[in-house]
C-alpha cells in the first residue's frame, strides 16, 4: 500500500505526503546506502508511492481502484 510506504494516514495532506516524503527519500537515497540493494528498491518504491498520491487524479484513482486502477 502506497500509504504504508510513506508512513502516512489514508486521509494525510500534500503537505503531509511531501514531508514523508523527503524523509523517507533521504534515509533511504542509493547515494546514502551506496551497496545496498534494499535500500536502493525501497526509494524506487517510496518514488512510484509519492508520484501516485502527490497527483491528485491518480491517487483519486489509486483510492477507488488500487493499484490495479493506475495500469
Amino acid at each position: 500500500c502506497y500509504y504504508e510506504l510513506l508512513e502516512v494516514e489514508k486521509s494525510a495532506s500534500q503537505d503531509e505526503l511531501k514531508k514523508a516524503y523527503r524523509k523517507l527519500a533521504m534515509k533511504y537515497h542509493p547515494d546514502k546506502n551506496q551497496g545496498d540493494s534494499e535500500a536502493e528498491e525501497k526509494f524506487k518504491a517510496i518514488n512510484e508511492a509519492y508520484q501516485v498520491l502527490s497527483d491528485e487524479n491518480k491517487r483519486a484513482i489509486y483510492d477507488r481502484h488500487g493499484k490495479k486502477g493506475l495500469e
